[in-house]
């Protein structure tokens, strides 16, 4: 079992920036990719971005490439997401999400644990 608690999350003015934080607990990561996902009221959760604990790589939605970057604290178990440029349209509820896997899994059903997910409203 992983388990997973986001935080970071508010309101924030468009052009603005958060940084959202993940920590884990449970086991350790080596096995797994880290991924964002979010979901803005009536519409599908959709993929942000994914990394990967061992390899280092990491993938991007093309709506956040350039503006939003994963990464990690061994140290720490946590996983982030900096998110600059804030638009409107990037607000939803944000989740951390943990998959066994080699590589980059970029499909919610191939994620295994899930966190509770932490609000992001940008204001235009």
């Amino acid at each position: 079992q992983v388990q997973l608690v986001e935080s970071g999350g508010g309101l924030v003015q468009a052009g603005g920036s958060l940084r959202l934080s993940c920590a884990t607990s449970g086991r350790t990561l080596s096995r797994y990719a880290m991924g964002w996902f979010r979901q803005a009221p009536g519409k599908e959760r959709q993929f942000v971005a994914v990394l990967n604990w061992s390899r280092g790589g990491t993938y991007y939605a093309d709506s956040v490439k350039g503006r939003f970057t994963i990464s990690r604290d061994n140290a720490k178990s946590s996983v982030y997401l900096q998110m600059n440029t804030l638009k409107a349209e990037d607000t939803a509820v944000y989740y951390c999400a943990a998959a066994i896997s080699s590589w980059l899994p970029i499909d919610q059903h191939e994620y295994d644990y899930w966190g509770q997910g932490t609000q992001v409203t940008v204001s235009s």
